[in-house]
């Protein structure tokens, strides 16, 4: 469903000079049904690849697809689900604004909109809040509230950017349940998260970023046998270590 093929992306720094590479030379891909995980440190890559995906930015080498189209195709955005790291919302407006917004672009009609709301709402606990200004959520409804934004159009593919960011315990838990229940429903899922053994329970491959290259693309399983490690957050440390001290 997704293909990046060669892809490098240089964020202009100031005129006539160029930072690093964001990206170098990038291929993966993330079938139909599948799940990818984003890891990487700080500046690794993560959330250029989200923004490009997300047509945000455009790539200066290479090409990235979304079930054979350029991502920027509006038949192509219509079957997404995205889920920034930091909600930006309209302090006066509510989540039922918003979900009728999302809904209203997206050509839901009234019905199923309604229907929708309701069932998102009381899976992520913000049906009693759905009437209160969004100013008033604290960062873990707020990040909950982003979440039925995401789901509202049913999407093929969601695209989540450090799902559990602000979560208490007991919302972490509930959106690694949900997470797990949209695999099963045969959603494609790729997302990126500093908590790795949440990425280690939800998704079936991973990507590791380090200074915009790839060190390994594969199950989680494999890069731990590969490094020869307990835990995939012992093979991921160990690998970004050996690759700083080759330089």
């Amino acid at each position: 469903m997704i293909q990046f093929k060669n892809v490098w992306k240089i964020y202009t720094k100031e005129l006539f000079k160029n930072s690093p590479p964001a990206l170098k030379n990038i291929s993966f891909s993330l079938d139909k049904g599948q799940s990818l995980g984003l890891i990487g440190a700080n500046g690794a890559g993560k959330s250029t690849s989200i923004r490009l995906l997300m047509d945000f930015i455009r790539p200066d080498k290479g090409t990235i697809q979304i079930s054979n189209n350029d991502p920027g195709s509006f038949a192509i955005r219509k079957k997404i689900g995205y889920l920034p790291e930091v909600a930006n919302f309209p302090p006066n407006l509510t989540i039922l604004h918003l979900l009728r917004f999302t809904g209203t672009t997206c050509n839901i009609s009234s019905k199923t909109l309604k229907q929708r709301s309701e069932k998102w709402l009381h899976e992520l606990d913000l049906w009693e809040a759905r009437k209160r200004p969004l100013r008033t959520y604290s960062k873990g409804m707020q990040q909950r509230a982003n979440f039925a934004i995401a789901l509202i159009n049913d999407p093929e593919l969601l695209i989540l950017d450090e799902p559990m960011s602000g979560l208490d315990p007991m919302g972490r838990n509930k959106i690694i349940l949900l997470i797990q229940q949209l695999k099963q429903a045969g959603k494609t899922i790729l997302f990126c998260s500093h908590i790795l053994e949440d990425v280690d329970r939800l998704v079936d491959d991973i990507l590791v970023l380090h200074k915009g290259k790839k060190l390994f693309y594969g199950t989680p399983a494999a890069l731990t046998d590969q490094e020869s490690k307990s835990s995939m957050a012992e093979a991921f440390v160990s690998m970004v270590q050996q690759d700083e001290y080759n330089g």
